[in-house]
């Protein structure tokens, strides 16, 4: 099926590993212009110089997302240098489990702010684009209490919340949707740490799963490439859960 994605641009923060890097791959297979952004300029650079070699249209820019001047310009220069903004995908994550002061600070700034912080520069562009869409990833640590209870878990829901409220206010001009991954493993990522480091909360993790297995990063980007596709024209204020059947609790 031609998800009608070519051609059009799309924002990715924190595109250089796991689930991000998996949205821009995605994306541009597609045949979206990706401009994507993360933290390291190595990593955005070796990202860059990677999938340009296999043929994607994608750009890459080094930007602590927690700088509001610095977000804002990225999105801006993305906007002129492509003529426009079609989609919006806000992935980072400060992964800042606790619940000291530095945790909410850090989770406020990185999770929360943001995807706001995007969402607002780019929201001109997503409204002159006419099929304009915002994915915001989330965690199913917002949707049920777990290891991840305090900062983390508190932002994650409030990312629901808030994409809801979006896709409200911003009806018929802008679709706005978010995703929640469940437990999700990725070479050198958080799990990986867990699996070396806390054995025994990883098969804990691992246990809770009636998959027997946790998410491969592909498998969570399917779901916001679709939904950031035209053709899911009537799907907005969606929460979608990809977890393997990992939450049991019934969303009515």
């Amino acid at each position: 099926m031609d998800l009608q994605l070519a051609g059009r641009t799309a924002l990715v923060t924190g595109g250089t590993k796991g689930i991000g890097r998996a949205v821009v791959e995605g994306l541009a297979a597609e045949g979206t212009t990706v401009a994507f952004c993360a933290r390291t300029e190595a990593d955005v650079r070796a990202t860059e110089e990677e999938l340009r070699g296999a043929g994607h249209d994608v750009s890459g820019t080094a930007v602590d997302v927690a700088d509001p001047e610095a977000l804002t310009a990225w999105v801006e220069g993305a906007a002129q240098r492509h003529g426009g903004i079609d989609v919006v995908v806000a992935n980072v994550s400060a992964l800042a489990i606790g619940t000291e002061p530095d945790h909410w600070r850090a989770s406020f700034e990185v999770d929360l702010m943001h995807t706001v912080r995007t969402v607002d520069a780019a929201l001109p562009y997503l409204v002159a684009s006419g099929v304009g869409s915002v994915v915001a990833v989330s965690s199913v640590s917002g949707r049920e209490v777990d290891f991840a209870a305090g900062a983390y878990g508190v932002m994650k829901g409030a990312l629901v919340h808030y994409t809801s409220g979006l896709a409200f206010q911003q009806a018929g001009k802008v679709r706005a949707n978010a995703v929640s991954p469940g437990n999700t493993y990725v070479e050198g990522g958080v799990w990986n740490g867990i699996e070396q480091g806390n054995p025994d909360l990883y098969a804990t993790a691992l246990g809770l799963n009636p998959t027997g297995r946790m998410a491969r990063p592909e498998e969570i980007a399917y779901g916001v490439v679709m939904l950031a596709s035209p053709r899911a024209s009537f799907i907005t204020g969606t929460h979608l859960v990809i977890d393997g059947a990992l939450t049991r609790g019934v969303q009515l």
